[in-house]
């Protein structure tokens, strides 16, 4: 089974950035030719051409959440992943792509996608270094997208 683990973000966003973070945290720490870590600097539609051909992904995201702590970390499963930031405001979520390609027939979809989401509710500031409270989520993620990883390992 094909797995990719992607951090989505933009790079010179600050906290934005959390999923670049993340994936590059989480690719130190694994040694698995069966997964992939990439990073992308896009979102909706765009992510769409990158997920085909694996079975599982884990996209790790900023997400919007103003009910919960900056720096929360989530699981989500794709359907409640609808609040993963898009770097264009005229795109489509991950999640309305995954399901428009799902409906035309589109069969090198993932068949699963969890989203680790970090909430993220200040406004983005121009910067390549996290915040300090959004900081302290690095590890936290890539430990939750390596239980991930071990809980796809386990199961047929």
């Amino acid at each position: 089974m094909k797995t990719m683990v992607l951090g989505v973000g933009n790079p010179i966003l600050q906290d934005d950035s959390i999923g670049l973070h993340v994936a590059q945290y989480v690719k130190e720490r694994i040694d698995d030719p069966t997964v992939h870590v990439d990073v992308a600097y896009t979102g909706g539609l765009n992510l769409l051409d990158v997920v085909q051909g694996y079975d599982s992904v884990i996209l790790i995201d900023a997400i919007r959440d103003t009910t919960k702590k900056n720096g929360t970390v989530e699981r989500l499963p794709l359907p409640e992943g609808k609040t993963v930031y898009s770097c264009n405001p005229h795109d489509v979520s991950f999640a309305e792509a995954m399901t428009l390609a799902r409906n035309l027939g589109v069969e090198s979809c993932p068949h699963t996608i969890v989203i680790i989401g970090i909430v993220v509710n200040q406004t983005p500031e121009f910067g390549e270094e996290l915040s300090t409270e959004i900081e302290r989520a690095v590890p936290v993620a890539a430990q939750l997208v390596l239980t991930e990883l071990k809980r796809g390992k386990s199961q047929p």
